[in-house]
């Protein structure tokens, strides 16, 4: 087995620490989405840019044009899970996964992210390690009938394995990764992950062109994710 393979297989097989328990998954929890959010918290964002981005992902889940997606569903639920990352060895679950259903469920998730504290405040810009870790921890979440990593970002990949290696990894075990470029640095930031990080069903990235964007870009690429491929 290649080293990437038995890494992967690795992190796809234990479960992850969380700084908060997540509510209860009941046996009956199928969802029609289980979402793994990758917050960049790298060097190149500093804590003004943090806190936009928190923000806007708190603004976006507690909008009614998020809410309406969920009941738009065949199980009217989904399932939410958030991490931070930077280099190649710093990724730390925020948010285990957590059931989507009602409208107290939006604003208790809302609340976390709109806390939001910052726990890894340092490294490289290593985008593979993010999309494996995050791989890893769809071993624990409630079974989904689609699989999405949306992955937010201001850089590219500055540190570890080759991106493409690593995306093509983990879209063969089932799952979607999806890009947010936060375009500030790099304009061109989209295209580099629309070529390098992105895979899987009808993926896609969206792009904010400042942090002042992220908000309103979060709310547009949660809705599609949401809804489905090819639904929006």
């Amino acid at each position: 087995m290649a080293p990437l393979q038995k890494l992967g297989m690795l992190l796809l097989s234990i479960g992850f620490w969380s700084l908060e328990s997540a509510p209860a998954i009941p046996e009956d929890g199928r969802v029609d989405l289980a979402l793994a959010l990758a917050v960049d918290v790298s060097s190149s964002v500093d804590s003004t840019e943090h806190r936009l981005q928190m923000e806007g992902f708190a603004a976006a889940i507690q909008s009614p044009e998020f809410f309406n997606a969920v009941r738009k569903g065949k199980h009217q639920r989904i399932a939410i899970a958030l991490y931070q990352w930077s280099g190649e060895f710093n990724q730390r679950t925020v948010v285990s996964w957590r059931i989507i259903a009602n409208e107290a469920d939006v604003r208790a998730l809302g609340e976390v992210l709109a806390g939001g504290q910052r726990y890894i405040s340092e490294g490289g810009t290593a985008i593979s390690a993010s999309l494996l870790y995050g791989a890893g921890l769809f071993a624990t979440a409630p079974l989904a009938d689609r699989k999405v990593i949306d992955l937010a970002t201001d850089g590219r990949n500055n540190i570890g394995r080759p991106t493409r290696e690593v995306r093509d990894f983990v879209v063969g075990q089932g799952i979607t990764v999806n890009g947010l470029a936060i375009s500030n640095e790099w304009p061109k930031l989209a295209e580099y992950l629309e070529s390098q990080v992105i895979g899987g069903n009808l993926s896609f990235v969206e792009d904010a062109k400042t942090y002042d964007d992220f908000g309103a870009a979060m709310l547009r690429k949660l809705v599609r994710e949401i809804i489905g491929p090819g639904l929006t």
